[in-house]
């Protein structure tokens, strides 16, 4: 079956067969095809799209390239959790350890930033000496001493989607439903997990730009999961302006570590909240939402959950003393501000834009294999509703050696609007996918 015809048919708008799909993932996996092959089919899939029975073949596919993690031996319920990216988004990092300390396993397998959006692995890697290669039985052993661990996939698990992964990344073929739900899925599947909950994004700064595609990806999601037999929710979070304060990889950290000391932007703090939840929920541990909330938030302020995190740092060689001395944490030392040009209110602060101008500053990749540096990135002084002067901080650049600097500047002042009435409040929490 030559790669070139299975090309013509899918940018001729045609439906693969299962055949072809297999065909397609084996040649990705042993090298037999070409990485500008699976290039032009991934754009000829962003172009024509996938039926839902292609797209559950190609996850199917992809998880039957590797193997599926066997967790019997951990003792406890587990419990998955995936973001379908965003802008600030840092959430997997504050609740993994959060929901640990209440009791369920969060095996967590991350990736690395993909398009504007950034990457776990590559928050985790600003803290020194963290590692995310773990073997599987490390893996597993930090399961069972911590309750959570967060680690980059595993070469034996949806191999297939790992390249898959890396090519869209530098390909534009990012923006797919069929693409991302069967590369989330195939990897949550073979994680071994009976639960998982996933944060689909929706807006400027998310793949899925409105609710009704947010909807879509989540409800094909949701039935992955089902046909699995992995139960299976999906939540609607806003992308509209970044979450949170911090945009950048050591800069989230220490975000991070200030919700699991109870402080911390409220936004951040109410998702994490929610999808902690949730999670506790799907557990079936007997915890209905209410009970799930309190026992979040006891978690949280018992020290518990900060524990947890500290602990998981230390088992995969990072310094756990940056919860308490984040100067340990990379930092950039050139600082540039944007200011206010008028009074009035910030009425947009796009995500997207905000994204691309970490990026600029070396926060995240244009190639695959491109360094990062983990101490640059933005600040929010100012967000979506808030009141500022003229000359007020809206933005607030941590950059090195004024790399990437005019780039990120135009980006930013592309993002920000401020007019005179303040705009309407958007709910983090959008809606629930069960």
């Amino acid at each position: 079956m030559r790669a070139v015809d299975t090309i013509i048919r899918k940018r001729d708008g045609h439906s693969l067969t299962q055949a072809e799909i297999d065909a397609f993932v084996s040649g990705l996996a042993n090298g037999t095809w070409q990485d500008y092959q699976a290039s032009a089919l991934l754009m000829a899939i962003v172009l024509n799209g996938m039926s839902p029975e292609e797209t559950a073949h190609l996850t199917d596919a992809m998880l039957r390239s590797g193997e599926r993690m066997d967790l019997s031996d951990v003792p406890g319920v587990k419990v998955g959790k995936h973001s379908t990216g965003g802008v600030g988004d840092k959430v997997s990092i504050a609740l993994a350890p959060v929901v640990a300390a209440c009791g369920v396993v969060v095996p967590k397998m991350s990736g690395r930033g993909l398009g504007h959006t950034g990457g776990t692995l590559d928050k985790l890697e600003s803290i020194p000496g963290f590692r995310i290669g773990l073997s599987i039985e490390e893996f597993k052993e930090v399961l069972r001493d911590v309750g959570t661990c967060m680690i980059g996939q595993s070469a034996t698990l949806a191999p297939a989607d790992k390249k898959l992964y890396a090519l869209r990344d530098v390909t534009g073929t990012v923006d797919s439903l069929p693409l991302i739900a069967s590369s989330i899925m195939s990897k949550k599947l073979a994680e071994g997990t009976s639960a998982l909950v996933l944060d689909v994004k929706c807006g400027d700064g998310a793949f899925m730009r409105d609710v009704t595609q947010a909807r879509a990806l989540a409800a094909a999601m949701v039935a992955i999961g089902a046909r699995a037999g992995v139960r299976t929710e999906g939540v609607i979070t806003d992308m509209d302006a970044p979450l949170g304060v911090a945009v950048g990889n050591a800069l989230e950290i220490v975000e991070c570590v200030d919700v699991l000391k109870g402080g911390g932007p409220a936004d951040v703090r109410h998702v994490t909240r929610r999808l902690a939840a949730r999670m506790l929920v799907l557990a079936g541990l007997g915890h209905d939402e209410a009970t799930a909330v309190t026992a979040v938030d006891r978690a949280i302020d018992s020290g518990e959950a900060l524990d947890r995190f500290q602990r998981m740092v230390a088992a995969q060689g990072g310094d756990p003393r940056i919860c308490d001395d984040v100067s340990r944490l990379p930092s950039a030392p050139g600082v540039e501000l944007l200011r206010a040009d008028r009074q009035g209110y910030v009425t947009r602060m796009a995500a997207k834009a905000i994204g691309r101008a970490s990026c600029a500053l070396g926060a995240g990749r244009n190639a695959v294999g491109d360094p990062v540096d983990h101490g640059v990135g933005l600040l929010l002084r100012a967000k979506p509703g808030d009141l500022v002067a003229k000359g007020d901080v809206v933005l607030e650049l941590r950059h090195r050696d004024a790399r990437g600097l005019e780039d990120a500047l135009i980006l930013c002042r592309e993002a920000v609007a401020i007019g005179d009435e303040a705009p309407a409040p958007r709910p983090k929490i959008l809606e629930e996918v069960r």
